[in-house]
């Protein structure tokens, strides 16, 4: 059973709680460690800007504004072998247990593994 280090707990403040609620079970069900990276919760929109120009995500803050901006998004990575790893496998593994924790609590989640044309691995945002 894992948890939330210092680190991924303030990573994560200013999140939705429901989202916290279903990290929490996850990390008590997953089969590998995960944690929030810096800028995986609430993003400023200079952030998410940043993100965009680094072609790690197809929102620029402004006119598309990212649901981490609004605290209802969090990205992860997976916890292997004493380093952060944002290998396929690991994070499918992770996103299996987050999935899990989500329809357990009845919370909508929607995973960016799913998305067709964009696949964001480490993103988990709420569905409202």
């Amino acid at each position: 059973m894992f948890k939330l280090g210092k680190a991924s707990k303030r990573n994560l403040k200013g999140v939705n709680s429901m989202l916290i609620a279903v990290i929490e079970r996850a990390l008590q069900i997953s089969n590998v460690d995960f944690g929030i990276p810096s800028t995986g919760g609430v993003r400023t929109a200079e952030q998410q800007y940043k993100l965009y120009c680094n072609g790690k995500s197809k929102l620029d803050g402004n006119i598309k504004k990212s649901k981490h901006q609004s605290g209802n998004a969090f990205d992860i990575f997976a916890y292997v072998d004493g380093k952060a790893s944002y290998e396929v496998e690991h994070l499918a593994l992770c996103a299996t247990a987050i999935l899990q924790a989500a329809n357990e609590l009845g919370i909508s989640v929607y995973w960016g593994g799913h998305w067709r044309n964009f696949k964001d691995m480490p993103h988990f945002e709420l569905i409202k």
